[in-house]
């Protein structure tokens, strides 16, 4: 049987979670998670999209994400194709780098926005990882302060 095909709604966000094989870590350095940044503005050049908030974890990473044009499935085989093809490389690596295919909700209201993204932005602190969502790194809030320049794929505003 069959997977069931995706259901794309192209003005609302998802909550997308992709999870690491076996739950080995996706990203062992400070160049793993740049280069999944790098390949998001590459992708963003190719496919316009929008995240209001992400966060990456070790092994994890979750967005909140909207595509207009083409369907979040289309986005994310893009996404983690090109992530897994680094992450092989990088590591010399063979097979699966993803535990399955990602787990995308769709948020269908403002409140739901807002829950999703505080549970993207305190993920860090529930894993124990901070004791404050600030310091961490690899999240979204890197671009919350008014110096900072967001990337073209961040929607601020939603």
């Amino acid at each position: 049987m069959g997977r069931q095909k995706r259901i794309w709604v192209p003005h609302r966000f998802y909550h997308i979670v992709c999870r690491g094989n076996r739950r080995d870590p996706l990203f062992k350095e400070t160049n793993d998670f740049l280069a999944f940044l790098h390949i998001l503005h590459q992708l963003h050049e190719k496919i316009p999209f929008e995240i209001a908030a992400y966060c990456l974890m070790t092994n994890h990473f979750h967005l909140q994400l909207r595509s207009k044009q083409e369907p979040i499935s289309k986005v994310m085989a893009l996404m983690n194709k090109r992530y897994a093809n680094y992450y092989n490389t990088r590591y010399r690596l063979t097979g699966h780098v993803f535990e399955k295919r990602y787990y995308g909700k769709l948020i269908d209201n403002d409140s739901g926005m807002l829950e999703v993204s505080r549970y993207i932005h305190l993920n860090p602190v529930e894993a124990h990882m901070v004791h404050a969502p600030e310091p961490y790194r690899w999240r979204v809030y890197l671009y919350m302060h008014p110096k900072s320049l967001p990337p073209k794929f961040m929607n601020m505003d939603a």
